[in-house]
């Protein structure tokens, strides 16, 4: 008998150190340099009859303040974030959403000088072979072929800039896997497929927990599309490990807090008798000192930039204390932010969100190690021309992010928790007066809505300024797309935020009070 080890990480986010970047000293239980010294270990601790796959699912050139420092000094060499890969010898790799932020030639030198494919069997069109290698890789160990197929979440053109991907198409992975896994069946003795996407339903009563869009496939996939051995997953930043439809499967979280774990047992015939699937826990690992000292000096010039100061604050204090209440009753620091949309937008209506419970807002002399823990995402800004229906729609969508219990008090909707957490997906406006009454039915919330003093009116045409992941209809706003675009700003909203906040001596912070929530 031969075991097969398939080892996977994904969403690491550029999260290279143990640290979140809140302070110079924070120290936090996850990061590639952990998971580099499970992978290690695994490698050294494999027996003669083992064979020990490594897969990079991912949603790794993106996300975290080491990343974004890469991304804006380009003379810094963005091409290390595949040093660190290569050296740690993965067999494959795969493409998340966010290796698309930076646009197509940011992608092609931060994935350049590797020494393992990167596979998108369901990325088409003239330009697919610009930014990955093939559909699949084989790769044969100890007489046993084993097949990788690697596909993206379908989803990549609702959230992107249509000039971050000239020339590419997105297929339906479940339509791509049908034609590809019958024909990796006849060529290899196990077939993995190794996907940046999640589970659109649960993956064990089948009940759906989002909307059918295609950006999550994964129950279709396991339903549908018969001799998958193996089923790496990712995006959604959920931790899962079990059997599904008789199929391994792993999801290892965000940020590298643990690596996935498959186990296929094969018998003299080559073929699975056996499979496992777990979590391997990055939080008490050492980190890899030698994978370490390829970035040591980047990540003490990282350090360095972040705790530069970015102009001065004054008026009502823009740190967030307590999340929820900033999203019942609004914020300064969310203020500024519909401010600068606005300003760079020229609009007189902006809508933001806090990301998550995490962002900590801004002190009076802020800086850049305190906006990118609040702003983290590269989002840039378009400004879309709505009718006032389709405003109190996107209005409806956030006022059902809240829950009323009996007793009078207000929670955080389960659809937005669970399976996924996406507090990001409830915006707050300014320019507009509303009001959200949540003893009324989910859809019938919104009990006033005015602009400029006068009712909005539901064939009225208002601009709007957002980022463009919402402005694309991401998460879950169909009433935007980009056929509403009317301009677009090319800088991404956290250099808006710090040329603001530079063009201005004193940003003051202003109270919101344009809103209200009844419970």
């Amino acid at each position: 008998m031969v075991k097969v080890r398939i080892l996977s990480t994904s969403d690491v986010h550029g999260y290279v150190y143990p640290t979140k970047y809140l302070s110079i000293v924070d120290t936090q239980p996850l990061g590639l340099l952990k998971a580099a010294t499970i992978i290690d270990e695994a490698r050294q601790a494999a027996l003669p009859d083992e064979i020990v796959i490594t897969i990079e699912n991912g949603d790794w050139i993106q996300g975290s303040p080491f990343t974004t420092y890469l991304a804006k000094h380009p003379a810094a060499g963005s091409e290390q974030l595949t040093q660190l890969t290569t050296s740690l010898h993965y067999d494959a790799g795969v493409l998340g959403n966010h290796e698309f932020n930076y646009g197509l030639r940011y992608l092609q030198t931060a994935e350049s000088d590797r020494d393992y494919p990167l596979l998108g069997a369901n990325i088409i069109g003239g330009e697919a072979q610009q930014i990955v290698d093939a559909p699949y890789t084989i790769i044969e160990r100890q007489g046993i072929r084993i097949a990788i197929l690697g596909l993206t979440t379908a989803y990549v053109p609702t959230w992107e800039p249509a000039d971050h991907l000239t020339g590419l198409k997105f297929e339906s992975i479940v339509t791509t896997a049908k034609r590809w896994v019958p024909r990796l069946r006849k060529q290899a003795d196990v077939v993995i497929v190794a996907y940046h996407g999640g589970f659109e339903a649960d993956p064990v009563t089948g009940e759906p927990t989002e909307r059918a869009t295609g950006e999550n496939e994964g129950c279709r996939l396991l339903q549908e599309v018969p001799g998958i051995d193996a089923l790496v997953t990712g995006h959604q930043h959920r931790q899962l490990a079990d059997i599904y439809h008789g199929v391994p499967t792993t999801q290892p979280g965000e940020k590298g807090a643990a690596v996935g774990l498959i186990e296929l047992t094969l018998d003299k015939n080559k073929r699975v008798i056996a499979h496992d699937a777990r979590l391997l826990s990055t939080a008490t690992a050492k980190p890899a000192e030698w994978l370490a000292n390829l970035v040591a000096n980047t990540e003490t010039r990282v350090q360095s930039w972040l705790d530069q100061p970015i102009g001065r604050l004054d008026g009502a204090s823009l740190t967030v204390k307590d999340p929820m209440a900033a999203r019942l009753h609004g914020h300064p620091y969310l203020q500024l932010v519909n401010t600068v949309e606005m300003a760079a937008g020229q609009t007189d209506i902006a809508l933001t969100s806090l990301f998550n419970d995490d962002v900590r807002g801004l002190s009076h002399q802020p800086t850049i190690r305190e906006l990118l823990n609040s702003y983290s995402y590269p989002n840039t800004l378009v400004v879309e021309e709505l009718s006032g229906q389709n405003i109190r729609l996107a209005l409806e969508r956030c006022a059902s992010f809240f829950d009323l219990a009996a007793d009078g008090t207000v929670t955080v909707n389960d659809a937005f928790t669970t399976p996924k957490v996406q507090l990001y997906n409830y915006d707050i406006y300014s320019g507009l007066t509303y009001t959200f009454d949540l003893r009324r039915p989910v859809g019938q919330r919104v009990v006033q809505l005015n602009y400029h003093g006068s009712p909005v009116q539901p064939s009225q045409t208002l601009t709007v300024a957002m980022n463009q992941y919402r402005g694309n209809g991401g998460g879950d706003y169909p009433m935007f797309n980009a056929r509403k675009i009317i301009r677009e700003v090319s800088t991404d909203l956290p250099e808006l935020i710090m040329n603001y906040l530079d063009d201005h001596d004193v940003v003051m912070g202003q109270e919101q009070t344009n809103f209200k929530v009844i419970s």
